[in-house]
């Protein structure tokens, strides 16, 4: 652009090359449905009659004149705007009007306060629908069978209490108990198979996915987490009380390597070790009575020989033969080191599934 004399204005390829940039600029912006050729007539017009005047006004105006030609007719709708990207942190009514938004980050949204996507949920709200559905009274409506149940997935995600969980989705806390109720008896009457011990095709999966990763026979990987609840009455705060200051049950659970649970155990405090819940679960009754690993045989090293077991951290009894644990310690050799590393990789799984 020359601009060492006063009034020279714009050269011709610059008015050139400002004309082509603005009706670029125009151009891209022009995405609008009109309902009628009527109305898609009456918009080529004025943007027709955009681009002529940006056109004919002099060139040492033209760039001022573009912009703001721009902007006024983006302004009164000639142009449809884009949906704005969501760049901040949404502050709306709470967690539930959060949740009722529709844009590009929904989905994000969803994963971190129902650690799940907007799809899953979806599927869930179809498919439980008909158990969490109330009737209309005459006394008041009932609550959407979404806000219900996104609720009870927001209670068991957060570990928030009922206090604070209730007062984010507009309810009070007796809606919200009778809620979680409501919504875990929908869950088992419509998903009555989903936790179940592999049989057939799928345990053949199961088993060929860790033999891949070294660990032949093997049928998937035991840990332990904790379940945030609020404290029962009367029972010891201690007992409950763990080492993040909140109030626990433990869960003992069993997933495969595509990260799907095949056993659970909940129930005991945050004080009970691991292995004393091993002890009571049905798991452990089953295993002793050979009613789970039932693959055909196969020699390992050292002579031994497994029908099949789980992968298990170092907290698990090493008497248990069809839990494997790393070999741990500080002194190890190449052959203990590697095994160390192939078992903790392929033990991830149940960790990953706890998130």
């Amino acid at each position: 652009m020359d601009v060492r004399g006063r009034g020279q204005g714009l050269r011709g390829d610059e008015i050139v090359a400002v004309a082509m940039a603005v009706t670029a600029v125009v151009v891209n912006t022009m995405r609008g449905d009109p309902s009628s050729s009527r109305d898609a007539l009456a918009e080529l017009r004025k943007r027709r009659a955009l681009l002529q005047r940006i056109g004919e006004v002099p060139d040492c105006v033209a760039t001022c004149q573009a912009v703001i030609l721009l902007c006024a007719s983006l302004s009164s709708g000639v142009f449809l705007r884009e949906t704005p990207r969501w760049w901040i942190k949404r502050r709306t009514g709470g967690t539930w009007e959060d949740l009722r938004l529709c844009d590009d980050a929904t989905d994000e949204y969803y994963r971190q306060k129902l650690r799940m996507s907007m799809a899953m949920f979806k599927h869930i709200v179809a498919v439980c629908a008909t158990y969490v559905q109330k009737k209309v009274t005459h006394y008041r409506m009932p609550l959407s069978v979404e806000q219900v149940i996104s609720f009870a997935l927001y209670k068991w995600a957060s570990g928030e209490t009922y206090e604070s969980g209730t007062s984010a989705f507009g309810i009070g806390r007796a809606t919200g108990l009778q809620a979680v109720r409501d919504v875990t008896s929908a869950l088992l009457q419509a998903y009555p198979d989903a936790i179940k011990w592999p049989v057939g095709r799928r345990r053949a999966q199961i088993l060929r996915a860790f033999r891949d990763k070294g660990f032949p026979n093997c049928f998937g990987a035991i840990d332990c987490t904790h379940i945030f609840i609020d404290k029962p009455v009367g029972a010891p705060s201690a007992n409950y009380y763990d080492r993040k200051r909140k109030f626990s049950v433990q869960a003992q659970v069993v997933v495969d390597l595509d990260l799907r649970i095949m056993d659970v155990h909940i129930g005991y405090p945050e004080s009970v070790h691991d292995v004393l819940v091993l002890h009571n679960s049905q798991l452990w009754r089953r295993a002793q009575a050979g009613e789970l690993f039932d693959a055909p045989p196969v020699s390992l090293r050292h002579g031994v020989v497994t029908r099949g077991y789980l992968l298990g951290d170092n907290g698990y009894p090493v008497v248990c033969p069809w839990i494997v644990q790393p070999y741990g310690g500080i002194d190890q050799g190449p052959e203990e080191e590697r095994f160390d590393t192939r078992q903790k990789v392929a033990r991830g799984c149940v960790e990953r599934a706890f998130g």
